[in-house]
């Protein structure tokens, strides 16, 4: 796959360990990724990079994912994948709500 074609991720991890666990993935199947750590950081970067899909933490250090997601979607449309230990049905509609086409639950067991 050349650089050009790269589907572009956007994470958006408060957890090291995670996130470089999770771009290590990523790369590996092929994907161009860029880290930022909270809400500040990601909305510094995110109008300086291109990006296709957000993967999203919902609990970051000075926010929600959520009201991320909010904040990015007044700049551009965005296509995001909530990443969260949050696993009840209300957060799963909120996700559904502030625009995020998947929600997954971290830790969960693949079916």
């Amino acid at each position: 796959m050349s650089a050009r074609s790269k589907i572009r991720v956007f994470v958006v991890e408060d957890h090291a360990a995670t996130a470089k666990a999770l771009k290590s993935f990523l790369v590996g199947a092929g994907y161009s990724v860029h880290l930022a750590s909270d809400i500040n950081s990601a909305l510094d970067l995110a109008p300086k990079i291109a990006f296709d899909v957000l993967v999203c933490d919902l609990s970051l250090p000075d926010g929600t994912g959520w009201e991320l997601m909010a904040r990015l979607r007044q700049l551009a449309p965005v296509r995001g994948i909530a990443f969260s230990a949050f696993d009840e049905p209300a957060h799963l509609a909120r996700s559904k709500e502030a625009g995020f086409v998947e929600h997954i639950v971290k830790g969960a067991a693949a079916t």
